[in-house]
């Protein structure tokens, strides 16, 4: 079973509060990355866990061809609405609906370690690039250089234990960890670098609300109810208060190239 099923669901149920809050704030790696893999005119691009279409709206400005794939019908009506006639499909990272070798840079931002099975997913980014191409995979840095850790640890107290073995946000955030995934893909790992990303909000409702936008936090509203993981968020964005009202949390995104 593919990761589509449940994480669409999740992910689109409040797409259009994600679209306009969230995803702006990842700018820095997808810019970091887009340079790093030399996004730019002539380039055939597939991100896969594409959301709602920031990072595609980001390279075809670059004058790239772009594509994305995704499994939230929620957020790629968005994502329609953001890039006009661009392919878009929904449906697993795990199975993407692409002949071998068909572009000629792929990235996945945030979106693997969130499938059900990581590594077929990482296969299938390199099986669909094209010989030689880049395949930029981003996710979170060490949890002790990421503020937002307190965020993602007060929604997991509303949720059950996870299952033995089973990912989360900082799944393949360990040293070393993107380059054994992709090795074992049969990808050729080459580049790993980091990108400070703060996010910053103007209050703390605009901060909760962001938070409320994400697969787990919907997951958490469906486990404990949304008044508790409202509470939750709260309390765990008091630290993050700035002397100006504004909420502010540093972050450190980490991301591999590698070659198909």
């Amino acid at each position: 079973m593919g990761s589509a099923a449940v994480q669409g669901r999740l992910w689109g149920a409040a797409a259009r509060d994600w679209a306009r809050l969230a995803e702006p704030s990842a700018t820095p790696f997808y810019d970091a990355v887009f340079d790093a893999i030399g996004v730019g005119p002539g380039v055939a691009l597939l991100d896969a866990g594409c959301g709602a279409g920031y990072a595609l709206t980001l390279a075809g400005a670059r004058g790239a061809t772009v594509t994305g794939l995704d499994a939230s019908a929620g957020l790629l009506e968005v994502a329609r609405e953001r890039l006009g006639d661009a392919e878009l499909h929904e449906g697993d990272l795990e199975e993407l609906p692409f002949a071998d070798a068909s572009f000629d840079a792929v990235t996945a931002f945030n979106s693997v370690q969130f499938a059900a099975d990581p590594g077929a997913a990482v296969r299938e980014l390199g099986r669909v690039a094209r010989p030689g191409a880049p395949v930029a995979i981003v996710t979170w840095g060490s949890p002790e250089r990421c503020e937002s850790r307190v965020i993602i640890a007060a929604i997991a107290g509303l949720l059950p234990p996870p299952p033995a073995g089973a990912g989360g946000p900082f799944a393949l955030s360990e040293p070393g960890r993107l380059e054994e995934l992709a090795q074992s893909a049969g990808l050729r790992p080459q580049r790993v670098a980091e990108v400070p990303t703060p996010f910053s909000y103007p209050d703390l409702e605009t901060a909760i609300r962001t938070q409320l936008s994400a697969g787990p936090a919907r997951r958490a509203i469906e486990c404990a109810g949304e008044s508790a993981t409202r509470e939750a968020l709260g309390a765990a964005f008091a630290a993050s208060r700035q002397s100006d009202g504004r909420y502010r949390q540093d972050n450190v995104f980490r991301f591999l190239i590698a070659r198909a």
